[in-house]
Formats: C-alpha cells, sequence, structure tokens
C-alpha cells in the first residue's frame, strides 16, 4: 500500500517526528511511505488545512497514494477539508482506539491527527501504536464482529451517499480557486512522487498544465 503523508504549515516543525514514526511501523510491514511535505517550517511552499483536503484528494482519486495520513494542530481542519473532496472518507484519529475502530468499522482511506492539541511527551510512541493499529493487518473486519455486515452494508451506503452528492476529480480541480490548488501542489517534491504514481492521465495531465 502506498500511504501518502502530509503536514501542514502550523505544524511543520514536526515534521520529521511524525514521518520518522511513520516510516518505523509502516515500511517493515511492507507499505511505502511518500512525503509529499511540509518538510520545515522554512520551505518555500506552504500547505494549509485547507490544501491537506485538496491534495488528499487529487492523490486518492488519482491512485497516487492508497491511504493518507494528514492532520493540523486539531486534526479537525484537515479532517473538514478532506472529506469535502469525492471518494475520500477521513477519520479523526487522537488514539490507537481510534485507530483501530476507525479502521475495522470505517474503514476510510484517509486520517487526521492533532498535532498540537494533546501532543505532548513521548507523542511519536502514540503515533506509532496508532500506525501500527491502522497498518498492521486487514481493515474492515467489524468490531464487534457479529456487526461486520451491517457495517460493511452502511460504508456501502455511505459511499453511495458521497458519489451522489460530490462532482468528480477532474471537475473539482477545474472549478476549485486556481491559484488554491496551484499552491496545494507546489511542493519541492510532488511531482517528483505524484506523476510516476497517478493511475489518472486526465488528473495529471490537467495539473502537469497548470505547473506549466
Amino acid at each position: 500500500m502506498k500511504i501518502a503523508l502530509i503536514i501542514e504549515n502550523s505544524q511543520a516543525a514536526k515534521a520529521s517526528l511524525v514521518h520518522e514514526s511513520l516510516v518505523s511501523v509502516a515500511e517493515p510491514l511492507g507499505h511505502e511511505v511518500h512525503h509529499y511535505g511540509m518538510y520545515s517550517s522554512e520551505d518555500k511552499a506552504s500547505l494549509t488545512y485547507v490544501m491537506n483536503g485538496l491534495l488528499t484528494g487529487i492523490l486518492l482519486n488519482s491512485g497516487a497514494a492508497d491511504f493518507v495520513v494528514t492532520g493540523c494542530g486539531t486534526g479537525m481542519g484537515s479532517m473538514l477539508a478532506a472529506n469535502s473532496m469525492p471518494g475520500v472518507f477521513c477519520g479523526l484519529v487522537i488514539d490507537p482506539t481510534d485507530a483501530f475502530l476507525f479502521g475495522q468499522i470505517n474503514d476510510g482511506n484517509a486520517i487526521s491527527m492533532p498535532y498540537s492539541k494533546g501532543f505532548g511527551w513521548a507523542a511519536e510512541l502514540n503515533l506509532q501504536d496508532v500506525y501500527g493499529k491502522l497498518f498492521d493487518g486487514e481493515r474492515g473486519l467489524g468490531y464487534p464482529k457479529e456487526r461486520a455486515a451491517i457495517m460493511k452494508t452502511n460504508r456501502g451506503i455511505l459511499k453511495g451517499l458521497k458519489d451522489a452528492s460530490c462532482r468528480d476529480m477532474l471537475t473539482v480541480l477545474k472549478t476549485v480557486d486556481q491559484d488554491l490548488l496551484k499552491a496545494a501542489i507546489a511542493g519541492e517534491k510532488f511531482a517528483e512522487l505524484f506523476y510516476v504514481n497517478s493511475k489518472d492521465e486526465a488528473i495529471s495531465e490537467y495539473l502537469r498544465g497548470l505547473s506549466a
């Protein structure tokens, strides 16, 4: 699985800690981690939580990523922005129990975490435990197990509701504020990571043209 990491500007100073914690858990399990920034608080390309959501939509809808890990000070802004995108099901995850229940019940494709609120001593241990609950083993099995079937049914209903209420991602890209979109894909490693992994040529072509 390709896991994309996106860090918002207010939390950019913690980027290395979050990235290292994710890599230490995900890569031994056979997953790839692609860090789309921010990488430090001095980065020229700055990502707001709104851009986090837009970038999450781009990565998941293009197939460049299978799962997105993002966040902000409280985690709520990035979660709301991500869930405004078609095909994105993002949960607010604070601790390993949240991660387990989100993975087994909701089986979404993105999480948003608080990297300021409650982020204290030994925070990296909480991050590692969260990632372990998310990425080790099969998700979507249900909890409790006897409710697995109805949970799967409800996930399908939710997906149908999302499809009915959202436009496709290419239409979103063409109609969203173009300066906002340019800023969201301005990270120093976006082109290097995205275009080789994207499975949607129409999205790739549009973003290439925007960046030209």
